[in-house]
């Protein structure tokens, strides 16, 4: 008797399904390799970040986001500098410094490639501290005396030489001595210079050192609004009356001012995960009210001068994104990258494990039906040629192409769970066999 299952050893249907299983591996490769160009890279686990002198804004910002940032899991690393304009010249240069603080009027690139800016952090008043008791009110006042204007490549001391600039003064003024910070604050307190310009947020320990300090006196700008014309990036902010110590009543007065903004500037290719963690701490260290503003004030995106960042953009327009609300930082940004891996998933594997199972249980399926089509048309055959009915010969030419039928049949692989179509068609088999048997007893008279 005939066999109509392979030997078990013959693994059959393993051709089949590698017909049919190859193209789709490859296609689930192609998608997950097309998916990993959309995945961006891990934020990195350090930053370099270039402030100031020490005792100065960026300096105590710097700080502050350093604390913020290692709490995340994010190392800062703070690199002083001279100031706004050695900033700029270091994210310009330098490839390992990720952020830096940039006085507004300092850099003018609206269309920049290389940087962007995460919007304007604090306002950063132009402090004029005089000694005497004398109350001044106009930079021209200061004529004739020692003037600290700040160190060589410090936003402030380009402030101060502009402004000076304006009222006269020669740049090359030998009553005008390069000395900032401390340093500065120090020479003013015993007398070694007589007026100190500073450029920077009232919590910068050199300005908060000054406003609390006997002898020490703040120039009032009578000329704020002038001076914003003059100089765009300025703007006029009022020191209320008290604002300093209400006991006291330091300022006695209200004081005009004029300030800049402070701006966080970043490289244009930093990750854009870096980007809103920067923001959202910087709500909690700068959007708190101080001398010069009300609460919520900062950040915001008013500086125009470099291109807004298009991640800081999205932040100030819908906060930061929803994972990273609610979730650690690290696992929102892993759940962010995971996210983009799981598409080709959803996209290709998902269908694939209905669509497979069935193309295969077709392709084994459709074997059997071959050769129920080969069965079919040999019975239509022989039912219209009544002629070859009586003509043994015919007859037995009919038997031979059953044989070869089911000789095909029972040399073909299919697997044990289609063996049941196999029988099936034996049985089929047998009754055309059966007929045929019946027709050639008949045309032999026997």
């Amino acid at each position: 008797m005939q066999r109509l299952i392979r030997p078990k050893g013959d693994s059959p249907g393993r051709r089949d399904l590698l017909v049919l299983a190859l193209p789709a591996l490859l296609l689930v490769v192609a998608a997950f390799v097309l998916a990993w160009q959309f995945v961006r890279p891990a934020p990195p686990s350090r930053i370099v970040i270039t402030t100031g002198a020490a005792g100065g804004a960026y300096d105590y910002f710097g700080q502050r986001y350093r604390e913020k940032l290692a709490q995340e899991g994010i190392e800062v690393e703070l690199r002083p500098s001279s100031g706004a304009v050695e900033n700029l010249l270091r994210l310009k240069t330098d490839d390992e410094v990720n952020v830096g603080f940039i006085q507004g009027g300092i850099a003018n690139e609206p269309e920049s490639e290389d940087l962007a800016t995460l919007g304007s952090m604090y306002l950063e008043p132009v402090w004029v501290f005089h000694r005497g008791k004398e109350d001044l009110d106009k930079v021209v006042q200061l004529r004739g005396k020692r003037i600290a204007i700040g160190v060589h490549g410090s936003g402030g001391q380009l402030f101060a030489l502009q402004m000076l600039a304006a009222n006269g003064f020669r740049t090359d003024d030998p009553g005008l001595v390069p000395l900032g910070g401390m340093d500065a604050v120090e020479a003013l307190r015993k007398g070694e210079v007589d007026a100190f310009f500073v450029v920077g947020a009232p919590q910068a320990p050199v300005v908060d050192a000054l406003l609390h300090s006997e002898g020490i006196q703040l120039l009032n700008f009578a000329q704020a609004e002038g001076y914003g014309r003059h100089f765009p990036h300025l703007v006029k902010v009022t020191l209320p009356r008290g604002a300093i110590d209400i006991q006291a009543d330091r300022p006695p007065r209200d004081i005009q001012l004029v300030a800049a903004t402070a701006n966080l500037v970043v490289k244009a290719d930093i990750h854009p995960a870096i980007v809103t963690l920067l923001l959202r701490h910087a709500r909690e260290i700068h959007g708190v009210p101080g001398l010069l503003n009300g609460p919520g004030a900062f950040p915001s995106p008013q500086d125009h001068s470099l291109p807004l960042h298009p991640s800081a953009r999205r932040f100030y327009e819908s906060g930061p994104p929803l994972l990273q609300r609610y979730l650690p930082f690290w696992l929102a940004v892993l759940i962010d990258r995971l996210f983009v891996m799981l598409l080709p998933l959803i996209a290709v594997v998902i269908p694939l494990t209905k669509v497979l199972p069935a193309l295969y249980n077709w392709r084994m399926r459709s074997r059997v039906y071959r050769w129920y089509g080969e069965l079919k048309f040999l019975e239509a055959e022989i039912d219209r040629n009544p002629v070859a009915r009586q003509d043994l010969t015919a007859i037995e030419g009919f038997i031979d192409r059953l044989d070869r039928i089911e000789q095909r049949a029972s040399h073909r692989k299919l697997p044990l769970a289609f063996s049941n179509e196999l029988y099936t068609l034996r049985e089929h088999i047998a009754l055309v066999r059966h007929r045929l048997r019946s027709l050639a007893e008949t045309a032999t008279g026997g």
